[in-house]
């Protein structure tokens, strides 16, 4: 029984991550998001494109993916010993979805707004909170959103590591977190191959809708 959850659970969340949010949205309006802007089907080239209110709807519903795997896995497990575990592999697969969508070539987002529904379901609130502070900071003080994106994924393990040491949070959630960061590390590294040759592109989000 144990093994049909988990093939349950690891095939719907990575089918659920993989929905192409960005690509359907721009299809709605008419744009390829693959072919306007950064070439990226996330909420920030959707800003860019289609402006702030597109941009929003994406950002939600890849965020709302990444917590509706998670969901869905501690209810199909809430009898097991474990359910956690389950939780962290619904993640897991609704990350890889996301970033690796079958329906588009595996070739998706960077996994940020996904990531953000994760924190707030399956981590304690305060690593979310956490996040969410440093992306603001880094966001505000330097327009560059691929510098909040890093500087959030990069306190993700950080915070769970010190909540970890004081006993707030599972071990497990700690290797989830930092896991994550190397994902999303490795999937801005053209930001930071511009970042670091003083090319990269500050963020102007588009005037009208």
């Amino acid at each position: 029984m144990i093994w049909v959850i988990l093939t349950s659970v690891a095939a719907g969340a990575y089918l659920l991550g993989s929905i192409p949010s960005g690509y359907l949205i721009g299809r709605l309006k008419g744009v390829d998001l693959r072919t306007a802007g950064s070439g990226n089907i996330g909420a920030t080239n959707t800003v860019r494109v289609l402006g702030r209110k597109w941009g929003s709807v994406v950002f939600a519903m890849d965020m709302l993916k990444g917590s509706l795997a998670i969901l869905l896995a501690l209810t199909l497990s809430q009898n097991t010993p474990r359910p956690v575990v389950f939780g962290v592999l619904a993640a897991a697969c609704a990350m890889l979805g996301h970033v690796f969508p079958v329906w588009l070539g595996f070739k998706g987002g960077k996994g940020i707004a996904t990531s953000a529904g994760i924190m707030i379901t399956l981590f304690p609130p305060v690593v979310f909170l956490a996040g969410l502070i440093v992306w603001l900071a880094l966001f505000f003080s330097t327009r560059y959103v691929s510098v909040a994106s890093i500087g959030a994924s990069i306190t993700l393990p950080a915070a769970s590591g010190v909540l970890v040491l004081l006993g707030k949070c599972d071990p497990i959630l700690f290797v989830v977190a930092f896991l994550m960061c190397l994902l999303a590390l490795a999937r801005h590294r053209s930001n930071i191959e511009r970042l670091m040759a003083g090319t990269e592109k500050r963020f102007e989000k588009k005037s009208s809708d």
